[in-house]
């Protein structure tokens, strides 16, 4: 299937290679639109910078009404409509955790119009979910933490990048995964048991990063953040930027990238592949990329704003548009490619920057510094890390 790259963002004009970066938030839509209806896109309009957390008085919000101790069915809304069944008790019970989540799944405990349901299948609007009675775990005193669970308390706190009574942010590192499954003995989700507050509320994902990319990582400490936090993703009100290393240089150097992706299985592994509109399990996906600096011809750093959510989406649309990311072992496609020496194979991808609002009001904007292997190839390809970032003015959709 061929690629479908728009026209390029005009770029936001030049300037001195090493300028501090402009930090606005991206550029609104202008009144003027194309005939069709799509709107001009443009870079490099001023922008007014993005309101720095200051939190409001509290609000008189109710937290989210405690977790249902009988069976109950709920009808499927027209906002939850194509939702993950995990991801659907996530968003209607934050206080759930995420093997109690596959647990009474696997058991077939949930069922969705009368049938089992697995995790992964998808709802529609007005379908009738039968959820069993669910628990919260029991907290654990801090008094009573191990010294292994006192050392992974200690691990949580050296990623925080912002924290404060609803919210952290934490930088994770590269090849930390951020949910169990097979193979994996350490994830940031068991991880957050330790943190279970007196009432045994437990500090929640709420949305997720591939076990290899590093960087912003949202966290809900309160199950009405949670609320507040899933919503706003769902809403796409958040704006997530990502850094990547890639082969070659993208051609035009900033431009759109729209696709739908589907799953394929096999024996071995999974990997999103490049559909078509109608295929089975195709959702749309949408990023904008634009090409920050370049290493000669053979390597560029590369800025991606991804419109939507979906399952290595970056990862797959730049393999797509025929410049992979460097050290992806699933979607690096280019033969007879040698890695510049001193470069680690490891996957330079980077959750650079989250900006979402407050569920308090206010806005969240944390940004995560280059992880180890990705500074050293900085350093060693002479990348200045504090360049101009064109992509933060790229349009929302």
């Amino acid at each position: 299937m061929s690629r479908r790259v728009k026209r390029p963002l005009r770029p936001a004009g030049d300037r001195a290679k090493g300028a501090r970066p402009h930090r606005g938030p991206a550029a609104e839509r202008g009144p003027a639109h194309r005939a069709g209806g799509k709107p001009t896109v443009r870079l490099g309009d001023k922008q007014r910078a993005p309101k720095p957390f200051v939190p409001e008085p509290e609000k008189s919000v109710a937290e989210p009404p405690p977790l249902p101790t009988k069976v109950q069915t709920v009808v499927v809304t027209a906002d939850e409509d194509n939702m993950r069944v995990d991801r659907f008790l996530e968003a209607r019970f934050p206080g759930l955790s995420f093997s109690h989540i596959q647990r009474i799944v696997r058991k077939g405990e949930l069922r969705v119009n009368g049938k089992r349901a697995d995790s992964k299948d998808r709802l529609e609007e007005g379908q009738s979910v039968r959820i069993p009675p669910l628990r919260l775990d029991t907290p654990k005193a801090a008094a009573s933490l191990s010294e292994a669970a006192k050392k992974t308390l200690q691990d949580l706190k050296d990623m925080i990048l912002f924290e404060d009574a609803d919210v952290m942010v934490l930088n994770k590192p590269a090849g930390l995964a951020v949910q169990g499954g097979s193979g994996i003995t350490r994830n940031v989700d068991d991880m957050l048991e330790v943190m279970r507050d007196a009432k045994g509320q437990k500090p929640r994902l709420v949305h997720r990063l591939d076990r290899e990319t590093s960087g912003c990582l949202l966290i809900a400490k309160t199950r009405f953040a949670a609320t507040a936090l899933t919503g706003s993703f769902r809403h796409r009100s958040a704006r997530k930027i990502y850094w990547a290393l890639v082969a070659g240089v993208p051609k035009p150097k900033q431009g759109r990238i729209s696709t739908y992706l589907a799953k394929e299985e096999s024996e071995e592994d999974s990997i999103m592949r490049i559909a078509a509109h109608g295929d089975e399990g195709a959702s749309h996906a949408v990023t904008y990329y634009a090409v920050v600096e370049t290493s000669a011809t053979k390597l560029a750093w590369v800025s991606l704003k991804p419109v939507t959510g979906r399952t290595h989406q970056l990862r797959a649309h730049m393999a797509h548009i025929d410049h992979a990311i460097v050290g992806d072992p699933k979607y690096f496609n280019k033969e007879n490619w040698q890695l510049p020496g001193g470069l680690q194979n490891r996957l330079h991808l980077l959750a650079r920057r989250i900006v979402i609002p407050h569920p308090r009001g206010g806005v969240i904007d944390a940004t995560a510094p280059l992880p180890p292997h990705m500074l050293q190839s900085w350093n060693l390809l002479g990348l200045e890390a504090d360049r101009f970032d064109p992509i933060e003015n790229a349009p929302e959709e």
